[in-house]
This record gives structure tokens, sequence and C-alpha cells, in this order.
């Protein structure tokens, strides 16, 4: 059970930084919360299990470094989840024995899109920022200034006003946006949500502007100089003031008639311009739910019922294979088109032999399917009594379909793998992957982009791209005299990129950016990282012996040697910080926050040369910050540092601790 304890947490953990962080879901929302409930079980039956760690200890996320930090001065917290009519009744129960009498109810529509906290002060649009982790989110003002729907001055006076909101993108422009993302061969969006988050979450706000993200407020966090007593009350000022809010004028006394709202709203899904994943039950008056009040992330005045996925029924025409940059073999169901979700579905992941075995998948199979959280199809079940008996049982490949390379499985992994060190559809992933964001940042290098250098015959692995000529690249379709210049600029460019990127863009298995950080902080040197043993990894925290031998079996491979060579060569940096500056730790053991805007640097590089010198960056004022490095418009990570007395940096007193 400990086992399975410690398997659940880093997975929920993963899924969680790759939804939040990485804006790139990996599993569905219904498989995320299943996982979610299973620990939390564990949990109640094993309370000496829970760790400050646990995903049930905190609502979520993480913040990018990108963007200023903002401290939500009301938490904004999760939503308690249920799947059943009997959850509700329990809720109401819970409610009104906490009361001691029955209370007023309100219904709403559970908006599918990122949260958001929109602050006025004297009426006019001042900050917003998203959720975060609750407690601490990122200043997204300029991108949320470009959402038509936000107000940005109110059509009533307040002194100051926080409310929170949806962001969301319709239905009618995810089409449009992943149309045109296909034409230019790039990869679409997995779904509306993805599609918001990651379009309010641009650093360029242009980009947002011709997203044309709508949003819809829901709650008031905060206000000053307005006495509100009730929900609907809230949402009726709201709407006077100017914003966008869902209609919703109706209350319940009756549990029953809720749950008659929540079927009413179910049955208008599919007719909706935008997504919804579920419906919100709220206690409607604000002084009970002040009684009522709330648990470290979850409020116990409201719970949201989760809708279960649309289910259809297909047949299986065929699996077939692809393969990733890791060599893993990937078996897909070729499905007969059938309508889900209010989108076509055509194929489904099958993940593994191990899930085909488990769930008897067999082509000319009628399986029933669904979306998942509306994002992923996936086969629920093979509904066997429509077996006719001549369906075939699939087997793996014994040889690589992209390069006829064998396949191997090892004991104890699901995965089979291509062994070919030069497979074309490894190579694709390899490349796609080094030249991503978190990795060597080369814009301008999408898939399709590094599929025609490869179809061509210019590149072969990622190192190639350095010794790329200019007329070769402008030589491709569609890409002209400026844009091959850009590629050349940007390919150039990133040879400065830390050894922490390069560690990240190599692909090593199980080693992710934050890992990679780790580990180049510790070796300084790539040579170093080649020569170090398991023990010498296993020593760094955060680095266990799965990711130490991973490590040292890809720097046992002479293909992988010489790959670093050629990059070596080409001119590419392989040190932990620039051989200039020596190995210099003036700020071992300091923790740093940068506020405001600096004139000579992007906060971005500041951080990173503070993280050269041995210091850290945080993106909040604690007790345990050293140094407040303040630019321009600091705001009030400036007031709190002067609060509890720490140091001050004013831009050229911190200059003069780089020289």
């Amino acid at each position: 059970m400990k086992k399975r304890y410690e398997e659940l947490k880093n997975l929920l953990n993963m899924h969680s930084h790759n939804y939040y962080v990485l804006d790139n879901p990996s599993i569905t929302d219904y498989e995320y919360d299943m996982l979610m409930r299973e620990l939390i079980e564990i949990e109640k039956n094993n309370p000496d299990f829970i760790s400050p760690d646990s995903p049930s200890q905190k609502v979520g996320g993480a913040i990018l470094t990108e963007f200023e930090s903002v401290e939500h001065d009301v938490q904004m917290q999760s939503l308690q989840d249920a799947f059943s009519k009997e959850e509700i009744y329990d809720f109401a129960l819970r409610v009104e024995k906490a009361l001691e009498k029955g209370t007023e109810y309100v219904v709403e529509k559970k908006i599918d899109g990122l949260s958001v906290s929109l602050e006025y002060r004297n009426s006019l649009f001042v900050r917003g920022s998203t959720r975060g982790n609750g407690f601490v989110g990122e200043d997204v003002t300029n991108n949320l200034k470009t959402i038509k729907s936000i107000p940005l001055k109110l059509n009533v006076d307040v002194d100051y006003l926080e409310v929170r909101g949806e962001v969301f993108m319709s239905k009618q422009n995810f089409k449009k946006i992943n149309e045109i993302k296909e034409e230019n061969g790039e990869e679409p969006f997995a779904n509306p949500r993805n599609a918001a988050a990651g379009s309010l979450r641009q650093l360029d706000s242009s980009i947002a502007a011709k997203r044309n993200l709508d949003i819809f407020v829901f709650n008031i966090q905060k206000i000053e100089g307005k006495e509100i007593k009730t929900h609907l009350e809230g949402l009726e000022f709201l709407r006077t003031a100017g914003f966008k809010v869902i209609d919703n004028d109706k209350k319940f006394t009756s549990i029953d008639d809720v749950l008659k709202e929540i079927e009413n709203i179910s049955s208008e899904r599919s007719s909706l311009y935008y997504d919804i994943d579920g419906a919100v039950i709220k206690v409607n008056n604000l002084a009970e739910r002040e009684i009522l009040g709330s648990t470290s992330k979850t409020p116990r005045w409201a719970i949201a019922f989760k809708y279960p996925a649309e289910q259809k029924e297909t047949i299986v025409k065929d699996i077939f294979v692809t393969v990733g940059r890791t060599g893993v073999l990937t078996p897909n169901a070729d499905l007969e088109t059938v309508l889900v979700a209010g989108s076509k579905v055509s194929r489904a992941t099958l993940h593994n032999m191990d899930y085909i075995n488990m769930k008897d998948i067999r082509i000319g199979d009628t399986v029933l399917i669904q979306k998942a959280g509306d994002i992923i199809p996936e086969v629920v079940k093979v509904i066997t009594e429509k077996r006719s008996g001549n369906e075939l049982r699939f087997e793996m490949p014994k040889t690589c379909p992209e390069c006829g390379s064998h396949v191997v499985k090892e004991d104890g992994e699901a995965a089979h793998r291509c062994t070919g060190l030069s497979c074309p559809a490894q190579q694709l992933k390899k490349i796609s992957h080094f030249v991503s964001k978190n990795a060597m940042d080369i814009s301008g290098l999408g898939e399709a982009v590094v599929k025609k250098l490869l179809d061509e015959n210019i590149i072969s692995s990622s190192a190639d791209l350095y010794y790329i000529e200019k007329d070769a690249i402008s030589s491709l379709d569609k890409l002209g005299e400026k844009s091959s210049e850009n590629l050349i600029n940007a390919i150039n460019a990133s040879k400065e990129k830390c050894l922490s990127n390069l560690i990240f863009a190599l692909g090593i298995r199980h080693i992710g950016l934050n890992t990679a950080k780790l580990i180049a902080s510790k070796f300084k040197t790539i040579e170093n990282l080649i020569n170090a043993s398991e023990e010498e990894l296993s020593l760094i925290n955060d680095v266990g012996a799965i990711m130490a031998k991973s490590v040292v079996e890809f720097f046992s491979e002479t293909s992988n040697l010489k790959l670093i060579e050629q990059l070596k060569n080409a001119g590419v940096n392989t040190q932990y910080i620039d051989t200039s500056t020596g190995f210099d730790n003036r700020f071992e053991n300091l923790t740093f926050v940068i506020t405001g805007t600096l004139d000579s640097m992007g906060r971005k590089e500041a951080q990173e040369i503070i993280e050269n010198f041995g210091g850290k960056v945080s993106g909040s004022v604690s007790k345990k910050t050293d140094f407040v490095v303040v630019g321009e418009s600091a705001g009030s990570k400036l007031t709190k540092a002067n609060e509890l007395g720490i140091a001050v940096l004013n831009e050229s007193e911190f200059l003069e601790k780089l020289n």
C-alpha cells in the first residue's frame, strides 16, 4: 500500500506539472480525478502516510518565472468534486447540519477554462493574475486587457474590487485557430481550455489579442465600500458593473430541485458555444458561507458536480503503430469515425500491449469510446457480445515500422522499443524536443520544419542544426530569405544556453527540466557529468537511483558521446556558467526576489545570472529572502521587503554586485 501511495503521489504531481505549468495535459481530467480519489482513500485509511508533498495538501499548480508573481489577498481555492447524486445529498446534509437549518442554493455552469483574478481600484482595472497554486499566481494583466469582455473601467463607483472569473475560448474560435495551425504544419491545441491557457500565458500580448479569448466572472473575492449579502445579489452587482456574468438568477431550497437543475444544464451542454465540464452548487447566503468556512484547499459551502463523459459505439478497423522520440512503439486504434462530445473521433491511443491485453481489444471489435474530460479519445471497453468470431488479435511488430530495426521489450517495462539509433521517427521527435522552448529554445523550428530538414537530408541529428548553411534553409518550401536569416540567428543564439537546458534537450529518459538544473548545478560541465557515477548522481536531492542509472547509461553510448563532441565543436555551451566568469559562487546560499522592470536586462536574464553565481531566485518575498532587486514600477514585493527589513537593491546596486 505504501508503494502504491508513493507511485500515486509521483504520478499526480507529474500530471499536475504537465497540465498547470506546461499547458500540455498528459491524461484526461477523469483519469486524474480517479487517481486523486484513490490517493485520498489511501490517506483516509492510512493517515500516517500523509506527507507535505502529497497532491492532496495543495490546491495545485506552479509558477512560471517569466511573469511577475502575485500574492493573492484572498486564496483562490479549488472545489471538491462530486460524481454522483449521493455525494450531492451528503454535501447538503453536511451544510444543513452545520447551519442547523435549511438554506438556499444556487447552481451554475462550470466553465472549462483558466481561473483568473481581476483587481480594480477606484473602478479602474489595475491587475489581473492566474490562480497559480491558490496563494501565488502570475501577473497576466496585459494579456487580460486584450479580452474584450473585461471592462477596463466599471460602470459603478467602487474603491476596491477583486473578482474571480474563468477565461475560455469559444468552440467556434477554437476550431478556426486549429485549422490555421494545421495548415501551417503546427501541432493543434488539445482542447479549448488548453488553447485559452496557452494564449493567456504568452509573453507577447499581441498573440493573446489574436486569439479572441472570452471570460465569465462568477465571484466577488473582495470588495470595499459596498455590502453584498448573497451570491445572487453579488452577480447582479457584477452585471451592473459591466462584467460578463453567466445567466443565473435561480435559487433552490430543495436538493432535489438542485439535482434537476444539474440535469437541465447537462442537457444544454452540446448546444453551448463554450465548454463546460460540470455544474457548481453553492450556498447563496454569504454570512452562512462564513459560518461554514473552508478546509485548507476547498470551501465547505460549494461543490462541483462533474458530468460523466459522453460514450459512443464504433468499430476498430485496424491497429497501427507510431514511434516516439525515445523509440517507444505506441499502438493506436483506427476507428470508424463517430461524433463524440462535439467532435469527430477516428483514432484512439491504445498505449501498450498490456493495455490491449487487459481490455482484450481486437481488430474488428465493436468498442465503447469516450473523450474523458472532452480531451483525449479512449477505448472504455469491448462489447464482446457483438463479436462475430472474425476479429483478429493484434501483435506488436518484431521490427520497427519506420526503420526496420529490432523491437525489444525490457523486463519490468510495459513499452516495446525500437533499437535503431538512426530511426527517422525517433530523430524527428528527438530533434523537435531538442529545439523546444524549455530545451535549446530555437524559435521557428517547429516539427514541420524539422521534418523537411530531415526529408531533404540537410540534417540527421540535433548537432547538424549548428552546421546548416542559410542557403540550404531558404531552399525549403515556404521559407524565404528573412525566415532563413531569423532561423540561423535563433540557432546561433541557442549556443549560449545554460548547461541545464542542454541536458534537458538531450532527452535523457526520466530527466525533466528541474532535474537537469540540479544536475548541471552540481557537476558544472558536461565532461564532469559524463564521468559521473550512479553513486555521485544519487547524492543529489530528488535524483533517484533510476534517474542516476539512466544518465550513466546515456553517456555510456558511443553515439551520444559523438553527438556531444559535435555540439562542442559547433560552439554550443557545455558549462553551467560562462567560462569567462569561472566557477564564481558569490551568491551561494542567497535567495533573491526580482520585481519591477530592469533597464539593462530582462528578469529572466537577471535570474540566470544569479543562478550562475550559485544563488536562488524566488517568486515571493519571505523571511528567507536575502535581497530584493527592484526596477521601475516595483509593487507589493518592495512594500513587503521593507516591512520585513530585507535588503533592497536598485538596479545600479545589483549591477555592482556582478562586477
